[in-house]
């Protein structure tokens, strides 16, 4: 079996200028590779830190899952079609595409819709929640989002390791129970498009987090399980949480996602679990 360190070491052999990885357990970093420091764009990364914040909003009483997204637009659609890309908005416009959860779209604009009524909810900008509400009590010192709660924040390996941990082993920042129902998917059956990967019948996501389950193919290992969380960005980003296995992976590059990533990312992250 190999070293854990040398097999996140990896990553500092991929075809790209800049890359940095950790692999995480419950108790933190268990290994890390690269400038784990340095700030990466996280592109759609941003999506499952921007539904965690939201999700203390709902902690806080600010607003429900079950509270109206837009009647006008996606009528019967909630906070939750929101955060689990259900509402049958379209990926890059208000415009509704489907009918209520019967198609996962993966939509830009439903996060950022959701953003917008916890900015109201809560009576500040989103950016400025999401530091009080994630950055600041987690301890991040590289996250930041200015712009698109979709696709605009920018961290490090090591803070996205630390989100990994909290989730891995809750320390009371958010309840269990919000935790385990935002790695449980939603409307189950939906099928839909997973960027990169084409079409998936189901097309299970849970609250801000890709589900694995099935789905072939992917961009976890072949030896993840199928309750693994997480999600990628087109940024070269990438983090998942294998709660059976109880360990996670973060890795980030300076080379968008492509062919590259495709074969990267499956093979680094079956290497770390039969490291593990």
């Amino acid at each position: 079996m190999a070293d854990l360190t040398s097999v996140v070491e990896q990553a500092g052999k991929w075809p790209v200028g800049v890359a940095a990885a950790a692999a995480v357990g419950p108790s933190g970093v268990l290994a890390s590779t690269g400038p784990v420091n340095r700030q990466f764009p996280l592109a759609s990364v941003t999506k499952p830190l921007a539904v965690l914040s939201a999700l203390v909003a709902v902690e806080e009483g600010a607003l429900e899952l079950t509270d109206t997204a837009n009647e006008d637009l996606v009528p019967g659609a909630t906070v939750r079609h929101l955060m689990s890309h259900a509402s049958g908005l379209a990926p890059d416009e208000l415009r509704r595409m489907f009918p209520l959860a019967t198609r996962r779209v993966y939509s830009h604009v439903g996060i950022e819709l959701l953003a917008d009524l916890v900015a109201r909810a809560v009576d500040m900008p989103f950016g400025s929640y999401f530091h009080e509400s994630l950055v600041r009590p987690l301890g991040l010192r590289d996250t930041h989002l200015e712009g698109s709660p979709a696709r605009d924040g920018v961290a490090s390996v090591e803070d996205l390791a630390q989100v990994v941990a909290e989730l891995l082993e809750p320390s009371g920042w958010l309840h269990s129970a919000t935790l385990s129902e935002a790695a449980s998917v939603q409307y189950s059956g939906i099928r839909g498009v997973l960027p990169g990967y084409g079409s998936q019948n189901p097309n299970d996501w849970g609250l801000g987090f890709e589900i694995r389950s099935g789905k072939q193919p992917h961009w976890t290992g072949t030896h993840n399980s199928p309750s693994t969380y997480g999600h990628f960005g087109l940024s070269g980003s990438m983090f998942w949480v294998d709660p059976e296995r109880r360990i996670g992976l973060v890795a980030l590059a300076d080379r968008p996602f492509g062919d590259w990533a495709k074969t990267a990312w499956p093979a680094l992250s079956d290497a770390v679990l039969a490291a593990a």
